[in-house]
């Protein structure tokens, strides 16, 4: 089994800030794939960012040039980087870890950012 933990969520103005963590335990053997999606109210959960075991990344259009995923192979870790933050971007944030041709969720982390 594998766990995962996020942290760094809260409540931002428009054009702040937030640095999201999410530390990964378990049955770890190695260095796999992550990333993070979010949900808003009323939509489905959707991709923000990945990043490879090779630390290739992608986004989403709509965060490119203001979100940068990054990880910490030797803490298990992966976070998001968020500047510019808009209200657009209110929403549960998860991590998700991909083992074993199994997605690995965290229990989320709530972006709030206002106008």
């Amino acid at each position: 089994q594998v766990q995962l933990v996020e942290s760094g969520g809260g409540l931002v103005q428009a054009g702040g800030s937030l640095r999201l963590s999410c530390a990964a335990s378990g049955s770890i053997f190695g260095i796999e794939p992550m990333g993070w999606y979010c949900q808003a109210p009323g939509k489905q959960r959707e991709l923000v960012a990945s990043i490879t075991i090779f630390g290739s990344t992608n986004y989403a259009d709509s965060v490119k040039g203001r979100f940068t995923i990054s990880r910490d192979n030797a803490k298990n870790t992966v976070y998001l980087q968020m500047n510019n933050l808009q209200p657009e971007d209110t929403a549960v944030y998860y991590c998700y870890m991909y083992k074993g041709s199994m997605n690995y969720w965290g229990q989320g982390t709530q972006v709030t950012v206002s106008s």
